[in-house]
């Protein structure tokens, strides 16, 4: 049974069809990487999967249960957790306590239930020594890291990661991979859309390709990213 399943997701705003009919299937412990063009729909997929937009037509499952009128809060509590792409801390509270209201107001824990799963988070993602600083203070890399850390806090079973390694240098894209595989090596299973490719094939087992809202090839990354399809619509690139 496949951790995640959507089938022929449609969604439009007005006379613009963000999402065209889109299906895919995740397994348990399998990392998928999303990529296309700016406006192909990307970031509309994943609120249709976390629940921040309902789809015009079509359905969500997650762990064979049909969630598509179900609320965001409500997928979160089932498993699916999320970082966005422009992180947005609670400045004046500590790194910690950002961490912990995501692992409460994630899970639906109290406090001391959830004390636990927030330290849990900060070690996996390097930031146990900054617990006690101020969110407000950090810096880039670190802010990435404290995203990635709020949305373990809710304990998913599917981590949707968007465009957590832009803005960042190379020897931090570098250590972000390392945090990345390691929550996937304890057996998270993971959607990440990125522009920086070599990050993800450092990651996924899967690439799927979207334009103007449609699947255009999903496979294995090195057979996907050789596609004339992809090299031409993707990269821009002319194909002989």
């Amino acid at each position: 049974m496949p951790l995640l399943q959507l089938a022929n997701v449609s969604k439009s705003y007005g006379a613009l069809r963000v999402t065209d009919g889109l299906s895919l299937s995740l397994g348990k412990g399998e990392a998928l990487g999303i990529i296309g063009p700016n406006g192909a729909g990307k970031t509309t997929l994943f609120n249709l999967i976390t629940g921040n937009v309902r789809p015009d037509s079509g359905t969500v499952q997650f762990q064979g249960r049909d969630i598509t009128a179900l609320s965001a809060s409500q997928r979160c509590h089932l498993g699916i957790g999320r970082s966005y792409q422009v992180p947005h801390p609670f400045v004046g509270m500590t790194v910690f306590e950002n961490v912990l209201v995501g692992a409460t107001f994630g899970t639906g824990q109290s406090e001391r239930d959830g004390t636990p799963l927030a330290l849990d988070a900060l070690q996996r993602t390097g930031l146990l020594a900054k617990a006690n600083r101020l969110a407000g203070s950090l810096p880039l890399l670190d802010r990435k890291r404290l995203e990635l850390a709020r949305a373990l806090a809710t304990r998913p079973d599917l981590l949707l990661l968007d465009e957590i390694a832009g803005g960042l240098t190379e020897h931090e894209v570098a250590e972000l991979i390392e945090s990345i595989q390691d929550i996937r090596a304890n057996g998270t299973s993971i959607i990440w859309i990125e522009h920086i490719v070599h990050a993800l094939l450092a990651v996924v087992d899967q690439l799927l390709v979207i334009n103007f809202g449609k699947l255009l090839v999903h496979g294995n990354p090195a057979e996907v990213m050789a596609s004339a399809q992809v090299q031409e619509i993707y990269l821009g690139m002319a194909v002989e």
